[in-house]
């Protein structure tokens, strides 16, 4: 029996970008983009691989910790980049050329038949982008295969240099067809392409031979070479990631701050300078349910205030208050309960979260949280701070109505 073909997905993630520093590193979802890419490219049946080539540690650290949450370290290969095909002018092809020599130089026996070049600045590129390229070139016959979107839109070119001036690249700008009339014309996503391993070492080019078009959904085409389409792709991430919120099996604790998460950040103070704020009644009733599901609970907050241990009292929930540093007393939490740090839902809002956003593996942040803490969050609540986020995210736990053990209708 003719063994299967091994098929390597390379993701090139160089530390030098310009456009948007530190890009393959910025997080979309609560991932960063090189993480999403792996975790993608993981999740193909088709891929027997994976190897992330960057010349920056933080990456290629970023990329390990995906393929350890995933389970999946063994498939994962981190290559360093040269410095000479990791400046500005150097091409994909050589990133991948260079990757397919390393991969085969590790001694597993193994060189590569089918290889994949997966782009991190895509930041939805799915399973089935790999699945439908990868099978173009292993299994279907194609020498080479691109992910396309579907496009009906009319391109237009500055001719000013030549005597007829502007003039229309896909249509006759003196006919205006109908959209059914067009023929159909295909959009290169930039996302995934696939190469037959010898024609690529031949042609030392992405596409030669006969290339597959793959076509995939055109919402989740976005490529990312700038800040304004990083701040799309956070936009969009609730939207496109699939199964975005966690359940019950997904955490084994629920850490909340307090401020601006329990309620809506404002403090009210009287001529006594006392402090006094507002909470939501649905918060509390979404924690006792928490609480009778047996799930573990604790209260941070960095504020010294009386208030937030009279909430605890009354909520029946642990408290540590008065904490500079969140990340390591969460840490400390986690051991002294024997909690696993990523079995962890943390809820928080504004930026001195980060840190222990960075340590749950589950951080959410609520729908008024400053926008840096949103764009870590794994996952958003549509309730803002002080109006029922709390019982939002219960009701992602234990189900709408809060009771787990009985049927919902």
């Amino acid at each position: 029996m003719t063994p299967p073909p091994t098929v390597l997905a390379v993701i090139p993630a160089r530390g030098g970008s310009k456009g948007v520093p530190a890009k393959n590193l910025a997080q979309v979802g609560g991932v960063p983009l090189v993480g999403r890419a792996v975790r993608a490219c993981l999740a193909s049946p088709e891929v027997t691989d994976v190897v992330v080539t960057t010349d920056d540690a933080a990456i290629a650290e970023a990329a390990r910790a995906t393929g350890e949450a995933l389970g999946e370290s063994a498939r994962l290969h981190c290559v360093q980049r040269p410095a000479a095909i990791a400046g500005d002018t150097a091409t994909s092809e050589a990133a991948v050329l260079h990757a397919l020599d390393a991969y085969e130089a590790m001694g597993h026996g193994r060189s590569a038949d089918v290889v994949l070049l997966v782009q991190c600045t895509s930041p939805f590129v799915a399973r089935e982008d790999i699945d439908g390229v990868a099978a173009a070139v292993a299994r279907e016959g194609a020498d080479t295969a691109v992910t396309v979107a579907p496009f009906h839109g009319f391109v237009w070119r500055d001719g000013s240099a030549v005597e007829d001036g502007t003039y229309g690249v896909n249509h006759d700008k003196s006919v205006r067809p109908r959209r059914q009339d067009r023929p159909q014309d295909y959009l290169e996503t930039g996302a995934a392409y696939a190469m037959d391993v010898a024609g690529f070492r031949t042609h030392r080019h992405r596409f030669f031979g006969h290339t597959a078009l793959v076509p995939t959904d055109p919402a989740r085409v976005l490529e990312i070479d700038d800040p304004h389409e990083l701040a799309r792709a956070r936009i969009l991430a609730p939207l496109l990631d699939p199964s975005p919120l966690p359940t019950r099996a997904d955490i084994d604790a629920v850490v909340l701050d307090f401020d601006g998460t329990q309620t809506d950040d404002r403090v009210h103070v009287d001529s006594d300078g006392r402090e006094t704020v507002a909470v939501h009644r649905g918060d509390g009733l979404g924690i006792a349910a928490l609480r009778r599901a047996g799930v573990p609970l604790l209260i941070l907050s960095t504020e010294q205030n009386p208030v937030v241990a009279a909430r605890a009292r009354k909520l029946q929930v642990p408290v540590l208050h008065g904490i500079d540093r969140k990340d390591l007393a969460l840490k400390q939490w986690c051991e002294e309960q024997s909690i696993a740090p990523d079995r962890v839902l943390y809820v928080g809002n504004d930026v001195n979260d980060l840190g222990c956003f960075a340590l749950a593996g589950w951080p959410v942040a609520v729908a008024s949280a400053h926008d840096s803490v949103r764009a870590a969050a794994r996952a958003v609540t549509d309730t803002p701070g002080g109006f029922g986020a709390i019982r939002e995210i219960a009701a992602w736990l234990l189900g709408p109505t809060l009771t787990p053990d009985t049927p919902t209708t």
